[in-house]
């Protein structure tokens, strides 16, 4: 194993969490997440500290005359960080010495996109392929084995977080589950897409951060044990996954997540908010992630506004200034894109 010098790059892109409480939230534009890219060519030691600061210290090795390259885009929300990383081979090992000296005080969650890895943990080995989801306490030592490159997601949940809605600390064994194929998981590549899509290289979709701890929730306890939280996460999926329909309603919201709309109603209302209002907000947030990532200067903001499932520009400009403090124009002006077509 080596180490080497390289030149580190560091880029900036915005995207943002969503929700809504009883009354719709005013989110300063400033203020919004931001998504952060970093990269490295060589340089292993700034790769594992990059690592320590943003997700978990893990001891990375090389193999001898091997050239390492790598990229992360990590996104902090209020409580979750979000990550899409892309590697060439490489190993990574988290081990009691680095345990006792960080912990991290959380669990993980990896979803392999593409290569085959192998899991090192308590004395067994797996080999894990693209499509599956691994969930895992970070403080349990373990190694992953990278040979042919990696290209992942990887959700990082507070301990505290994740007694919060599991109401336990912690995961006793690694969970492996099916996020892609005919016997997938419908809560795990419902979480897949959902973080996938928050940190998109082109137009993000705003990280729902409370579905994505609901999926976790689930996904660590298995939906029997919490039907309600189930099929709310089962809702919010549901609801992101069509966001550009006009017609999106509580009836249909219900019928995905195979429950009825009394129930539905009760669920939203119990995390303090209704699902006209969770769809609202959840619009609003993409429409401004859309005006604040480059689309182009000929797509009129009415367009924007029709593929976020808007009918009514009157309805959206109002609705969005109430959000952000600011116009669409002015957020699309803002982001460098120029005010372009109403």
């Amino acid at each position: 194993m080596r180490r080497s010098k390289a030149t580190v790059a560091l880029v900036t892109c915005a995207t943002m969490d969503g929700g809504g409480g009883r009354q719709m939230a005013r989110i300063p534009w400033a203020q919004i997440p931001q998504a952060q890219s970093y990269e490295v060519d060589q340089q292993v030691d700034q790769w594992e500290e990059h690592n320590a600061r943003s997700l978990i210290e893990l001891t990375c090795g090389v193999a001898q005359d091997a050239r390492f390259r790598a990229r992360q885009v990590n996104l902090q929300l209020d409580q979750l960080h979000l990550a899409q990383v892309t590697a060439t081979a490489h190993r990574v090992s988290r081990d009691r010495t680095v345990i006792a000296r960080r912990p991290a005080g959380a669990i993980a969650v990896y979803v392999g996109l593409r290569g085959d890895s192998l899991f090192e943990y308590d004395g067994g080995r797996r080999v894990m392929h693209p499509g599956q989801l691994l969930v895992c306490d970070v403080d349990q030592p373990f190694a992953r084995d990278f040979g042919h490159g990696l290209h992942e997601l990887a959700v990082k949940v507070p301990r505290a977080a994740f007694a919060t809605h599991t109401e336990t600390a912690t995961l006793t064994t690694p969970l492996v589950l099916e996020a892609r194929g005919p016997d997938d998981d419908p809560y795990a590549r419902a979480l897949a897409r959902l973080v996938g899509r928050a940190v998109a290289a082109t137009v993000p979709v705003p990280a729902d951060e409370q579905a994505v701890l609901e999926l976790v929730a689930v996904l660590a306890t298995g939906s029997r044990r919490s039907l309600p939280l189930a099929h709310r996460a089962a809702a919010r999926a549901f609801i992101d996954d069509h966001l550009s329909d006009p017609s999106l309603s509580a009836t249909a919201v219900a019928a995905g997540a195979s429950i009825s709309e009394r129930h539905l109603s009760r669920l939203f209302a119990d995390a303090g908010t209704s699902v006209p209002r969770h769809i609202l907000g959840r619009r609003l947030d993409l429409a401004h992630s859309m005006l604040t990532h480059g689309v182009p200067a000929h797509v009129r903001i009415v367009d924007v506004a029709a593929q976020c499932g808007f009918t009514s520009m009157a309805h959206f400009a109002q609705a969005f200034k109430r959000r952000f403090g600011a116009t669409p124009g002015e957020v699309r002006f803002g982001a460098g894109a120029g005010a372009g077509p109403a």
